[in-house]
């Protein structure tokens, strides 16, 4: 597993797999899938390709675990995770990032199976390579959004831990 946010020994990128998230807390796992995007940029070409679905891969499972987390947090008695509230808007972000991703493959896919070989080709593309640049820094944003969710102030644990039934006190016996 890749520790967030550190360097993978022999690549100077952070390369996470989906399974990489479910060891960190949803604060960590945004932190990576950050960290990863950021890393691995979409070019127009296959590599890109590449990129953008192991990044709608990453922001997919980031989604489903955080709907998890917040369907565990309404549990009674659970603690260490954020509040359900700050856990299912981050969700949100996240769910709109994986629409801009989404939304990005169809010029993506356009850029780099077409021939720009002319200068009408080139400009032609000029709609696509904006769309393509539009959709990528909306899902950055929705990112950053789902980053900026989980940092709400957090009552100390003890505080949002149930509060326990008084005990009885003592009965004093006295001897008749």
């Amino acid at each position: 597993m890749a520790s967030p946010l550190t360097h993978m020994s022999g690549d100077a990128l952070h390369t996470y797999e989906p399974t990489d998230l479910d060891e960190m807390s949803p604060r960590q796992a945004v932190d990576a899938v950050t960290a990863d995007i950021r890393d691995h940029h979409i070019t127009v070409d296959g590599t890109g390709l590449l990129n953008a679905t192991r990044h709608i891969d990453l922001l997919c499972h980031l989604a489903a675990r955080m709907a998890a987390d917040v369907e565990y947090q309404l549990a009674p008695n659970t603690a260490g995770l954020p509040p359900a509230e700050p856990l299912g808007e981050s969700a949100g972000h996240v769910g709109r990032a994986i629409a801009h991703y989404t939304q990005a493959l169809a010029p993506l896919i356009t850029l780099t199976t077409t021939a720009q070989d002319t200068l009408q080709q080139k400009l032609d593309s000029l709609d696509h390579h904006s769309r393509l640049r539009i959709h990528l820094d909306d899902a950055r944003r929705a990112l950053a959004a789902a980053r900026t969710a989980l940092e709400v102030p957090r009552t100390p644990a003890a505080a949002s831990a149930p509060t326990p039934a008084p005990l009885p006190a003592p009965a004093i016996r006295r001897r008749a």
